[in-house]
This record gives structure tokens, C-alpha cells and sequence, in this order.
């Protein structure tokens, strides 16, 4: 069941449940991590946006769907969410546990 803790303006997802929700395609991906770590493996679909640009790249969030953040273990995606809700969007999910928490579960990667 997805988390929401106090004081976040976004929801925490296990890797079963955000896939679940990419498959029925009700969410936006969006990577937050170094382009060197996004070019290693990346979910499938997620569109690079690095975190400390995520201020700058209103234009560049999806609009259309809440948005999945992902990194490498959920902390910067964390935060790219609090960008995101200080911004004004609504609807954000981070992926816990990251790329790492995906690939461990054996989950496809794109390179």
C-alpha cells in the first residue's frame, strides 16, 4: 500500500507498486539521477531530468499524469519531489528504493 508520511508532498512507491501503475499507464518517469548513471541502465520510458535542474526544467516535468521520480536509491528523487510540489505540481510518487530496489528486483533496465 502506497506511503505517504507527514510533511511530504509526495507518496512512496515499492517497485511492485509502481510497476503496476507504469503498466496501467498512470504515471510519468522521470530520472533524476547524472546522465553517466542514466546512460548505465534506466527504466524503461524515464525521461532525464538531473535533480539540481529539476528547478529549471519546469517545461521539461510532465504535466499530463503524476510523475514517478527514480534515482539510484530514493533520496534524490525524494528531493526532486519537493522541488516539483514547491513548484506547484500535484500528484508525486518516489520510487523507494531506487534503480537499485528495480534492478534487484529483477525488473527491465534500458540502456
Amino acid at each position: 500500500m502506497p506511503v505517504q508520511n507527514a510533511g511530504e508532498p509526495f507518496v512512496r512507491l515499492t517497485v511492485q507498486e509502481a510497476r503496476e501503475k507504469l503498466d496501467a499507464g498512470e504515471l510519468s518517469l522521470v530520472d533524476v539521477r547524472e546522465p553517466g548513471e542514466y546512460a548505465t541502465g534506466h527504466l524503461p520510458g524515464a525521461t532525464l531530468v538531473p535533480v539540481n535542474s529539476v528547478p529549471q526544467r519546469k517545461a521539461d516535468l510532465p504535466g499530463d499524469r503524476p510523475i514517478l521520480f527514480v534515482c539510484a536509491k530514493g533520496q534524490r528523487s525524494a528531493l526532486a519531489a519537493e522541488f516539483a510540489a514547491a513548484m506547484g505540481f500535484k500528484g508525486l510518487y518516489n520510487l523507494e528504493g531506487g534503480t537499485d530496489a528495480w534492478r534487484d528486483a529483477g525488473l527491465p533496465l534500458e540502456q
